[in-house]
């Protein structure tokens, strides 16, 4: 069974980037977590997503023309920052490997998959 586990945070606060102090060994607690569920069969995939400055909305009306919107689709506290697919037995599994995660504030959103195309 595949679950996404959706990574929320808060964007506002400060973010390690390349060349600063501490950002290899924050990097290497994710690495380490990304390892073990590759060799332990549970990685399908995942990824960082960037900053919601970046992201294009389309809202949906029926009856009416889609409208494109820069920015995120809600304003809130905390925002949506990146994903992991995973395999895990039962919801159970998945939430004991979301719970390894190296986060210390946000919040992990657990949800089966219900249909993936690519997945036969």
């Amino acid at each position: 069974m595949e679950f996404m586990i959706l990574i929320y945070g808060d964007e506002s606060s400060p973010r390690l980037a390349p060349g600063d102090p501490g950002f290899d060994e924050f990097m290497g607690s994710w690495m380490a977590y990304n390892q073990s569920l590759i060799e332990r069969g549970h990685w399908v995939g995942g990824a960082n997503l960037a900053p919601t400055s970046s992201a294009t909305t389309l809202r949906l009306t029926p009856g009416q023309a889609t409208e494109i919107v820069d920015g995120p689709f809600a304003e809130t506290k905390e925002q949506f920052g990146g994903y992991y697919l995973i395999s895990a037995e039962n919801l159970d599994e998945a939430i004991e490997l979301a719970k390894k995660l190296p986060m210390d504030n946000g919040s992990l959103e657990i949800r089966p998959v219900a249909f993936r195309p690519d997945a036969g």
